[in-house]
């Protein structure tokens, strides 16, 4: 049985589970995905209330174990600086044909 290890960040105010955008993708849910989760890189930040749930019934779903580590922050989290994220551009399918509205 496959196993993630993830990762929890919390400040005072909010927190975020932190995944690879692959995973998102991979899972089907990255255009599920709120504004209020962020992003550096390939790394999503997702936040507490709606979008970390959604990234671990996907794991559930698919009989994938976790373990999360929990860091906590005193002050503002360094996510809250980072980019809101955004979905994926849709990607081009080449060779094939545009749809004729």
């Amino acid at each position: 049985m496959a196993s993630q290890h993830l990762t929890f960040h919390t400040d005072p105010g909010h927190g975020w589970l932190e995944v690879l955008r692959a995973d998102l993708v991979r899972f089907g849910i990255a255009d599920s995905i709120s504004q209020f989760s962020y992003s550096m890189g390939q790394v999503v930040f997702l936040e507490e209330d709606c979008d970390a749930p959604k990234y671990l019934e996907a794991l559930r779903s698919r009989a994938i174990d976790y373990i999360i580590r929990d860091v906590h922050y005193n002050r503002d989290a360094p996510i809250r600086a980072m980019n809101p994220y955004r979905a994926p551009a849709c990607p081009i399918n080449r060779g094939q044909q545009p749809l004729s509205l």
